[in-house]
Protein backbone atom coordinates (compact mmCIF):
# COMPACT_ATOMS: atom_id res chain seq x y z
CA UNK A 1 0.00 0.00 0.00
CA UNK A 2 1.28 3.45 -0.83
CA UNK A 3 2.45 5.93 1.79
CA UNK A 4 -0.11 8.42 3.00
CA UNK A 5 -0.03 11.91 1.57
CA UNK A 6 1.02 14.93 3.60
CA UNK A 7 -1.61 16.22 6.02
CA UNK A 8 -1.69 19.67 4.37
CA UNK A 9 -2.57 18.04 1.02
CA UNK A 10 -5.48 15.98 2.26
CA UNK A 11 -8.90 16.66 0.74
CA UNK A 12 -12.02 17.89 2.51
CA UNK A 13 -13.97 14.63 2.17
CA UNK A 14 -16.96 16.05 4.03
CA UNK A 15 -17.80 17.63 0.68
CA UNK A 16 -18.80 14.18 -0.58
CA UNK A 17 -21.18 13.71 2.34
CA UNK A 18 -22.85 17.04 1.54
CA UNK A 19 -23.30 15.96 -2.09
CA UNK A 20 -24.66 12.58 -1.02
CA UNK A 21 -27.10 14.35 1.28
CA UNK A 22 -28.74 15.89 -1.80
CA UNK A 23 -29.24 12.50 -3.46
CA UNK A 24 -30.54 10.97 -0.24
CA UNK A 25 -33.06 13.78 0.20
CA UNK A 26 -34.21 14.08 -3.38
CA UNK A 27 -34.56 10.33 -3.98
CA UNK A 28 -37.04 10.28 -1.09
CA UNK A 29 -38.77 13.49 -2.20
CA UNK A 30 -39.28 12.22 -5.74
CA UNK A 31 -40.71 8.97 -4.46
CA UNK A 32 -43.15 10.76 -2.15
CA UNK A 33 -44.12 13.63 -4.46
CA UNK A 34 -44.76 11.42 -7.48
CA UNK A 35 -46.72 8.98 -5.35
CA UNK A 36 -49.05 11.82 -4.33
CA UNK A 37 -49.89 12.99 -7.89
CA UNK A 38 -53.53 12.51 -8.81
CA UNK A 39 -54.18 10.38 -11.90
CA UNK A 40 -54.62 12.58 -14.95
CA UNK A 41 -52.72 15.58 -13.58
CA UNK A 42 -50.56 16.07 -16.67
CA UNK A 43 -49.12 19.43 -15.60
CA UNK A 44 -47.90 18.10 -12.25
CA UNK A 45 -46.56 14.95 -13.90
CA UNK A 46 -44.60 16.99 -16.43
CA UNK A 47 -43.14 19.23 -13.69
CA UNK A 48 -41.98 16.33 -11.54
CA UNK A 49 -40.76 14.32 -14.51
CA UNK A 50 -38.51 17.22 -15.46
CA UNK A 51 -37.19 17.43 -11.90
CA UNK A 52 -36.59 13.68 -11.84
CA UNK A 53 -34.61 13.83 -15.08
CA UNK A 54 -32.39 16.54 -13.60
CA UNK A 55 -31.86 14.29 -10.58
CA UNK A 56 -30.94 11.35 -12.85
CA UNK A 57 -28.53 13.49 -14.83
CA UNK A 58 -26.93 14.85 -11.67
CA UNK A 59 -26.44 11.43 -10.08
CA UNK A 60 -25.14 9.94 -13.31
CA UNK A 61 -22.64 12.80 -13.65
CA UNK A 62 -21.53 12.37 -10.04
CA UNK A 63 -20.84 8.68 -10.55
CA UNK A 64 -19.19 9.20 -13.94
CA UNK A 65 -16.75 11.64 -12.37
CA UNK A 66 -15.83 9.06 -9.74
CA UNK A 67 -15.49 6.30 -12.35
CA UNK A 68 -13.16 8.38 -14.49
CA UNK A 69 -11.08 10.27 -11.91
CA UNK A 70 -11.31 8.56 -8.54
CA UNK A 71 -11.47 4.77 -8.78
CA UNK A 72 -8.45 4.38 -11.11
CA UNK A 73 -6.28 6.39 -8.70
CA UNK A 74 -7.43 4.43 -5.68
CA UNK A 75 -6.93 1.09 -7.43
CA UNK A 76 -3.35 2.10 -8.20
CA UNK A 77 -2.65 3.08 -4.59
CA UNK A 78 -4.60 0.82 -2.24
CA UNK A 79 -3.76 -2.74 -3.25
CA UNK A 80 -5.16 -4.27 -0.08
CA UNK A 81 -8.53 -2.57 -0.62
CA UNK A 82 -8.92 -3.27 -4.34
CA UNK A 83 -11.93 -5.50 -3.70
CA UNK A 84 -13.72 -2.60 -2.02
CA UNK A 85 -13.00 -0.20 -4.88
CA UNK A 86 -14.17 -2.76 -7.43
CA UNK A 87 -17.35 -3.21 -5.40
CA UNK A 88 -17.97 0.54 -5.65
CA UNK A 89 -17.74 0.28 -9.43
CA UNK A 90 -20.19 -2.63 -9.41
CA UNK A 91 -22.60 -0.69 -7.22
CA UNK A 92 -22.44 2.19 -9.68
CA UNK A 93 -23.54 -0.21 -12.40
CA UNK A 94 -26.43 -1.41 -10.23
CA UNK A 95 -27.54 2.15 -9.49
CA UNK A 96 -27.24 3.04 -13.18
CA UNK A 97 -29.47 0.10 -14.15
CA UNK A 98 -32.01 1.31 -11.61
CA UNK A 99 -31.88 4.82 -13.02
CA UNK A 100 -32.58 3.43 -16.47
CA UNK A 101 -35.63 1.66 -15.06
CA UNK A 102 -36.76 4.92 -13.45
CA UNK A 103 -36.24 6.73 -16.76
CA UNK A 104 -38.46 4.25 -18.58
CA UNK A 105 -41.08 4.64 -15.88
CA UNK A 106 -40.92 8.42 -16.16
CA UNK A 107 -41.42 8.28 -19.91
CA UNK A 108 -44.47 6.02 -19.55
CA UNK A 109 -45.98 8.07 -16.71
CA UNK A 110 -45.50 11.39 -18.47
CA UNK A 111 -47.21 10.02 -21.59
CA UNK A 112 -50.06 8.62 -19.52
CA UNK A 113 -50.19 9.90 -15.91
CA UNK A 114 -52.61 7.21 -14.80
CA UNK A 115 -52.52 5.24 -11.57
CA UNK A 116 -50.81 2.05 -12.89
CA UNK A 117 -48.00 4.04 -14.55
CA UNK A 118 -47.56 6.19 -11.46
CA UNK A 119 -47.42 3.22 -9.11
CA UNK A 120 -44.94 1.38 -11.32
CA UNK A 121 -42.69 4.45 -11.30
CA UNK A 122 -42.98 4.81 -7.53
CA UNK A 123 -41.94 1.18 -7.12
CA UNK A 124 -38.94 1.74 -9.41
CA UNK A 125 -37.96 4.81 -7.36
CA UNK A 126 -38.17 2.76 -4.16
CA UNK A 127 -35.87 0.09 -5.61
CA UNK A 128 -33.49 2.77 -6.84
CA UNK A 129 -33.33 4.41 -3.43
CA UNK A 130 -32.64 1.09 -1.72
CA UNK A 131 -29.67 0.43 -4.03
CA UNK A 132 -28.47 4.03 -3.77
CA UNK A 133 -28.45 4.11 0.04
CA UNK A 134 -26.61 0.80 0.20
CA UNK A 135 -23.91 2.31 -2.02
CA UNK A 136 -23.72 5.71 -0.31
CA UNK A 137 -23.57 4.20 3.16
CA UNK A 138 -20.67 1.92 2.26
CA UNK A 139 -18.85 4.60 0.31
CA UNK A 140 -19.03 7.05 3.21
CA UNK A 141 -18.10 4.46 5.80
CA UNK A 142 -15.24 2.69 4.02
CA UNK A 143 -14.10 4.67 0.97
CA UNK A 144 -13.92 8.22 2.32
CA UNK A 145 -11.14 7.26 4.77
CA UNK A 146 -9.16 5.85 1.82
CA UNK A 147 -9.73 9.05 -0.16
CA UNK A 148 -8.55 11.13 2.79
CA UNK A 149 -5.40 9.05 3.03
CA UNK A 150 -4.49 8.44 -0.60
CA UNK A 151 -5.97 11.27 -2.74
CA UNK A 152 -4.41 14.72 -2.77
CA UNK A 153 -6.34 17.94 -2.34
CA UNK A 154 -5.53 18.88 -5.94
CA UNK A 155 -6.89 15.58 -7.24
CA UNK A 156 -10.00 16.03 -5.12
CA UNK A 157 -10.51 19.52 -6.51
CA UNK A 158 -10.20 18.10 -10.03
CA UNK A 159 -13.04 15.71 -9.25
CA UNK A 160 -15.28 18.56 -8.12
CA UNK A 161 -14.43 20.68 -11.14
CA UNK A 162 -15.16 17.77 -13.48
CA UNK A 163 -18.61 17.40 -11.93
CA UNK A 164 -19.28 21.15 -12.24
CA UNK A 165 -18.39 21.17 -15.93
CA UNK A 166 -21.07 18.52 -16.47
CA UNK A 167 -23.72 20.79 -14.94
CA UNK A 168 -25.47 23.18 -17.39
CA UNK A 169 -24.60 26.77 -16.54
CA UNK A 170 -28.24 27.72 -16.07
CA UNK A 171 -28.53 25.02 -13.39
CA UNK A 172 -25.45 25.91 -11.34
CA UNK A 173 -27.25 28.19 -8.88
CA UNK A 174 -30.02 25.63 -8.48
CA UNK A 175 -27.46 22.92 -7.72
CA UNK A 176 -25.76 25.21 -5.24
CA UNK A 177 -29.09 25.69 -3.51
CA UNK A 178 -29.60 21.93 -3.34
CA UNK A 179 -26.18 21.50 -1.75
CA UNK A 180 -26.67 24.28 0.78
CA UNK A 181 -30.23 23.37 1.76
CA UNK A 182 -29.25 20.96 4.54
CA UNK A 183 -25.65 22.11 4.98
CA UNK A 184 -24.31 23.09 8.37
CA UNK A 185 -23.03 26.67 8.79
CA UNK A 186 -19.45 25.43 8.45
CA UNK A 187 -20.25 23.43 5.31
CA UNK A 188 -22.09 26.39 3.81
CA UNK A 189 -19.14 28.68 4.45
CA UNK A 190 -16.69 26.27 2.82
CA UNK A 191 -18.85 25.73 -0.27
CA UNK A 192 -19.42 29.44 -0.80
CA UNK A 193 -15.69 30.09 -0.38
CA UNK A 194 -15.08 27.93 -3.44
CA UNK A 195 -17.07 30.37 -5.59
CA UNK A 196 -15.66 33.51 -7.22
CA UNK A 197 -16.95 36.75 -5.70
CA UNK A 198 -19.44 37.54 -8.54
CA UNK A 199 -21.03 34.10 -8.09
CA UNK A 200 -21.35 34.60 -4.32
CA UNK A 201 -23.02 37.96 -4.89
CA UNK A 202 -25.36 36.43 -7.49
CA UNK A 203 -26.30 33.67 -5.08
CA UNK A 204 -27.05 36.15 -2.31
CA UNK A 205 -29.05 38.54 -4.50
CA UNK A 206 -30.89 36.11 -6.78
CA UNK A 207 -29.94 32.46 -6.39
CA UNK A 208 -31.14 31.68 -2.89
CA UNK A 209 -34.50 33.40 -3.35
CA UNK A 210 -35.04 31.67 -6.71
CA UNK A 211 -34.15 28.26 -5.30
CA UNK A 212 -36.43 28.64 -2.29
CA UNK A 213 -39.32 29.71 -4.54
CA UNK A 214 -38.87 26.71 -6.83
CA UNK A 215 -38.76 24.32 -3.90
CA UNK A 216 -41.95 25.75 -2.39
CA UNK A 217 -43.75 25.35 -5.70
CA UNK A 218 -42.51 21.79 -6.18
CA UNK A 219 -43.00 20.50 -2.65
CA UNK A 220 -46.19 22.40 -1.74
CA UNK A 221 -48.31 22.53 -4.91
Amino acid sequence: MSATIATAERPWVQEMIVVHRVFRRESQNLHDLIGAVRPGDTARAARLAGLAREYIEGLHGHHTSEDELLWPKLLARVDLDAELVLRMEQQHQTVDAGLQEVQRGLDAWERSPAEPERDALVAALARHRRDLLLHLDEEERQVLPLIHEHITAAEWAELGEHARTKTPKDKLLFMLGALLEDATPEERTRFLALLPLPARVLWKLVGKRSYDKQMREIRNP
